[in-house]
Order: structure tokens, then sequence, then C-alpha cells
């Protein structure tokens, strides 16, 4: 006697306000911020456009979401921790929490209505900088400087045609090969005698401009 299979489907996760920012971050993240339109997202998510109005207004406070899930992703120190090493945890966790989500990298300041994440971050940064004794004019600066390092970087990190050490060699022959050497030996010099040099790592310059940064701040702190 055959015995009959039954199969029964998986439920479907109910569309919330989360679900819908994580699934346009995702969206973002593999096909870049062009791609996410409504429709696009109620598609990516399995459910009718008009669903997705039921719980954002339109694709501004999505974006707005979406900015300020990016802002949770940064660590920030705990209170008590010294201006500098809390500078310099908060600036890597940035760097790599844009270099995962490199569309934000232009919209992280463009909101006009922040979201929670968005506000306690901004607020904890200049808090523990106020804290140190900055001054509000110092405090301004020092944020203004770093964020601009940071969002510089990660923009020139990801917009580079290699990622790894093993394509930065390949990419920098390759261009090597396109001029005569004597033409242009100071950019031959530095393409073979540093970037092809075994451990050469382009992420290492982001440490050594920040530590210029923040000793650059320490000293304005103390004039």
């Amino acid at each position: 006697m055959e015995t009959q299979t039954e199969t029964t489907a998986t439920p479907r996760t109910p569309l919330n306000r989360e679900r819908l920012i994580e699934g346009a971050v995702e969206l973002a993240d593999t096909k870049g911020i062009g791609s996410l339109t409504m429709r696009k997202l109620a598609q990516e998510l399995g459910v009718k456009p008009m669903t997705l109005y039921h719980h954002m207004a339109n694709k501004e406070e999505v974006l707005d979401g979406m900015v300020d899930a990016v802002f949770s992703e940064i660590d920030l120190a705990p209170a008590g921790v010294e201006w500098n090493p809390a500078m310099r945890q908060r600036a890597n966790s940035a760097r790599a929490a844009l270099t995962r989500h490199p569309w934000a990298v232009g919209l992280m300041e463009s909101r006009i209505t922040p979201g929670p994440a968005t506000l306690q971050h901004h607020d904890a940064v200049i808090g523990c900088l106020r804290q140190a004794g900055f001054s509000i004019e110092m405090a301004a600066h020092a944020y203004s400087v770093l964020d601009s390092y940071i969002y510089g970087f990660v923009l020139q990190e990801v917009s580079l045609p290699f990622s790894t050490t093993e394509e930065a060699h390949e990419a920098t022959e390759e261009i090597l090969q396109q001029f005569p050497a004597h033409d242009h030996p100071y950019l031959v010099e530095m393409a073979t005698e540093y970037v092809m040099q075994p451990g050469y790592e382009y992420a290492n310059e982001f440490n050594f401009g920040l530590d210029l940064i923040l000793e650059g701040i320490e000293r304005s702190t103390r004039g």
C-alpha cells in the first residue's frame, strides 16, 4: 500500500519594520543602493509592494532605518574610557561597518530624521570628548576631522580594483605594464618597493593616518 507524504509549507516570517530594514540592507549590500526601490524590496521580501507601506511611509523612511542600522553596528567604548582609545575603537569599528555596507558612506550624515541608534552614537561620541575636557568647539573639530578621514578612507578603499594582497600585486603589475618605467620613476619605485612587497596591506594605511590625526588632536588640546 502506497503511503502518501504530506508536505507542509514553511510558514513565512511575518513582515515587520525590522525585517523590512534588514531586507533593504541586504539588497543594497548585494546589488547596490541604486537597485533599492520599494517594488524591488517587496520582491526580495516576497510580499506585495503595498504591504511595505503598512510599515514604512516611503523610501526615505527606509533609508533612515538603513542608516540607523549601520550606526547600531559601530562599537562605542564604555563610559570612562579615555578619549584617545575610545575614538580609536570607534574609528576602526566604523570603518569595518562601512566596509561591510559600502553604500552607506554617502548616506551616514545625510539624514534629517535620524533614528535612535544614530542619535545615541553622536551623543556618545560628543559626550566622550566633552567629558575629557574638550571645549565645544574642539569637540566639533575633532568629530569632523575623524569622520572626514573615516568616510574618505572607506570610499577610497572600496573603490580600489583589488581586495587582497595577491590582487593588489596583480593589479599593480598590470598597471606597470602600460607605461615605460623610466617615464614615471617614482611611481614605479612606490609600486615595486612598497606595494608589491610581501605583507603589503592597503588597510594598514588606515591606522597610520588615524595615529596622525589623534596625535594632532592631542597637541591641539594642549595648545
